[in-house]
């Protein structure tokens, strides 16, 4: 680490120290309990020492993030042995009578607790000073040293695992957001080559072939369009990610039957073996993206369709319109969808139970409920033994 990197991370350090509610409070007990006049939490490097709280009531003069040459203090020795030092009267002591730091800062009486972190890495000390005698290699008095030093540690711990937390789940969301643009831009770029391929087989289709030439290439238009489906499922979703919602066009007032049956008439014309049931009692007209919403019913209408019980009709319901409350709901019988798959259905990439339909990337019902709230309504789903039924409620248009 060079000596800018060390800067930085003492600095952090001390803005940690100073970001623990507790340390103040901690520095207040060890003097009212000792009866020194000076108190601070240390951090002590290979070759630094710096304050980074303080309680001072004997005019020291060190201040929060103030320095002490490393080599004058007693903490530099401590760091090297890993164990507190304790002194009652220095001028008594055998071992600290007459060593530099005492004489140097003046103090007589001096206790130091290292702080371990939680990985055994040495952190600092808790330390004290005062210019007169204290009694202090006492079993009470190590014990609440070595316990507000842990106290420190637990709080310097959890401080780091919150922001290395944060560090990673930022980069996680700027990898994500990242990971929607290049799936925004790559379904963008798609539709060029695609729409190449589209035009050479309308040509083709426009040549004499003979008739097996004629099926592949109707088979190509047919893997054309669900390629162009599933591109514009991609943009949809990632413009929903990163626009904060499914963008829509103006909304136009004019009926809405009108597209219901269009959708109706084009899904039909893909499965005519399934039965298709209308009740519809619209009035007025509705203010709606024409193209968002049938965006929205054919999926909801597709859905249906393929995951019904054979045999059994689809029911399509649509009520109110102009000044009352639209409601659209398809439904079908079908086995009841599970608690835990229902919970997560309006959600992208969700495909609910396994069936022989899983063509599609699992965005249909999660790009219709994105259509559903930019329209400023809402889809909800029941599913019991009876049906399955997906409601598409939209407030009435303004006067």
């Amino acid at each position: 680490m060079d000596d800018d990197d060390l800067v930085n991370s003492t600095s952090k350090d001390v803005a940690l120290i100073q970001a623990i509610t507790a340390v103040p409070a901690i520095l207040d007990v060890i003097c009212r309990t000792t009866g020194m006049g000076f108190a601070a939490v240390a951090r002590v490097t290979e070759s630094r020492w710096v304050a980074c709280s303080v309680l001072d009531h004997i005019q020291f003069g060190l201040p929060a993030g103030g320095e002490l040459e490393l080599e004058t203090t007693i903490c530099h020795e401590i760091r090297q042995s890993q164990a507190p030092v304790v002194i009652d009267h220095v001028a008594r002591d055998e071992v600290y009578c007459g060593h530099h730091t005492p004489l140097k800062y003046g103090f007589q009486s001096y206790i130091s607790m290292p702080i371990f972190l939680k990985d055994g890495q040495f952190f600092g000390t808790l330390c004290s000073i005062d210019p007169n005698p204290a009694r202090l290699n006492t079993p009470e008095t190590l014990s609440m040293f070595k316990l507000f030093a842990e106290l420190i540690a637990f709080h310097i711990d959890g401080a780091k695992t919150l922001a290395r937390s944060e560090s990673q789940l930022q980069e996680v969301r700027e990898i994500s957001q990242l990971r929607e643009q290049f799936i925004g831009v790559l379904g963008h770029d798609l539709r060029n080559p695609l729409n190449a391929i589209s035009m050479g087989t309308m040509l083709l289709s426009e040549s004499p072939l003979e008739p097996e030439d004629k099926e592949v290439v109707r088979m190509m238009d047919r893997s054309i369009s669900r390629m162009s489906e599933l591109i514009d499922d991609v943009v949809d979703f990632t413009r929903g990610r990163l626009g904060g919602g499914i963008p829509i066009g103006e909304k136009l007032p004019e009926p809405l039957e009108p597209m219901l049956w269009g959708v109706i008439g084009e899904m039909s014309a893909v499965r005519p073996d399934r039965k298709i049931e209308t009740t519809f009692a619209l009035s007025g007209e509705v203010s709606f993206d024409r193209k968002r919403l049938s965006q929205l019913f054919a999926n909801l209408l597709s859905n249906a369709i393929f995951h019904g019980k054979p045999g059994t009709p689809v029911q399509v319901r649509a009520t109110g319109g102009g000044v009352e409350e639209l409601k659209l709901s398809v439904s079908n019988a079908a086995d009841p969808i599970p608690p835990e798959v229902l919970a997560r259905l309006f959600k992208p990439f969700s495909r609910g139970e396994p069936s022989g339909h899983q063509e599609g990337l699992g965005l249909g019902l999660y790009i219709a409920s994105e259509i559903a709230r930019s329209h400023g309504g809402s889809l909800s789903v029941i599913s019991n033994e009876q049906e399955t039924i997906f409601t598409f409620v939209m407030p009435a248009s303004p006067l």
